[in-house]
């Protein structure tokens, strides 16, 4: 059972809307791709639990901290005997080990993936333990990438390659799954402390003048550039979208971008553009937000703030 799913973060929310409205730095644009394409694969390396039963409990990309340090935990499965905190890697190409040291084929080190997921395993055995659990914890290494291979002289069985996925699996499959309330409640309490980061202190600077205006086409995030009726349309993929729907993924875009500005028909309209009708656009923040105040002081809140 999938009790927490993998989401996008929302530094790469942002900065979406930022590269399609502004100028960014070459250093912006590659951290951008860098945390799109990490996400991305991140997604398909979930696929492969596809094949783990109902019984277990599945939870995705936590974020934890302990005694002043913070680690994360890609993907944690819990049992009925034992909690396995799995690590995915995307590594791509040829890599080796020289006693602790890791190594590419060009010989350039990297930080030893091993060491790193002992570091995490450890914070996470002490903070259960101080959470009244102490259930034994089996980490892997899992290696999803087929044109991933690894060098190495001694067989070590928490590394787990893309050829013994299903293997792997399998083992998991086979062994007893009878969960009670206590195992829902460890990961109950490990979802609820999982932590949010704040993406804006990581964010290029930017202000409300200088984005340029318009609704982003969901798909390939162009602004539009038609509005035929109640019908937008992207000149450049094609894509059509109901102007209610546009205009309500534009404010949430807004209120994202700028959390401390208030939602109101005037500023909604300067954020659409291609909005025209006042209107319009009062109707549907009427319909799906709160109205505070009236005339021209009036804003708009959504029902459960």
């Amino acid at each position: 059972m999938l009790l927490k799913s993998r989401v996008e973060l929302l530094e790469i929310t942002l900065l979406r809307s930022l590269n399609a409205r502004m100028s960014l730095s070459d250093k912006d644009v590659r951290n951008y791709t860098r945390l799109k394409k990490g996400f991305e694969d991140e997604q398909k390396s979930d696929l492969w639990l596809e094949g783990l039963s109902e019984e277990w409990l599945v939870i995705h990309d936590l974020l934890l901290e302990h005694n002043n340090s913070k680690f994360q935990i890609d993907t944690l499965l819990i049992s009925h005997d034992k909690i396995y905190p799995l690590d995915i890697k995307n590594f791509e190409g040829d890599y080796f080990v020289e006693g602790e040291k890791w190594c590419t084929s060009t010989k350039k080190e990297m930080k030893n993936p091993v060491h790193q997921q002992n570091h995490c395993v450890i914070l996470l055995r002490s903070l259960l333990q101080d959470l009244g659990y102490h259930n034994p914890l089996e980490p892997y290494l899992i290696f999803i990438n087929p044109e991933f291979h690894l060098y190495i002289t001694t067989i070590n069985p928490s590394l787990v390659f893309h050829s013994q996925i299903n293997r792997f699996l399998k083992k998991l499959n086979t062994r007893p799954v009878k969960l009670n309330k206590r195992h829902y409640k460890i990961a109950e309490q490990l979802v609820a402390l999982h932590i949010v980061e704040s993406p804006y202190p990581h964010l290029p600077a930017y202000h409300y003048e200088q984005l340029e205006k318009g609704i982003l086409c969901p798909k390939c995030f162009s602004l539009f550039s038609e509005i035929h009726g109640l019908i937008l349309t992207c000149g450049h993929c094609g894509c059509t979208e109901g102007v209610e729907s546009a205009v309500l993924r534009s404010v949430t875009e807004l209120s994202l971008l700028f959390p401390d500005q208030k939602i109101t028909t005037k500023i909604v309209r300067d954020w659409c553009k291609i909005v025209k009708s006042e209107k319009t656009i009062r109707r549907i923040l009427g319909k799906h937000y709160k109205q505070i105040g009236h005339g021209k002081s009036a804003n708009y809140v959504l029902p459960n703030d």
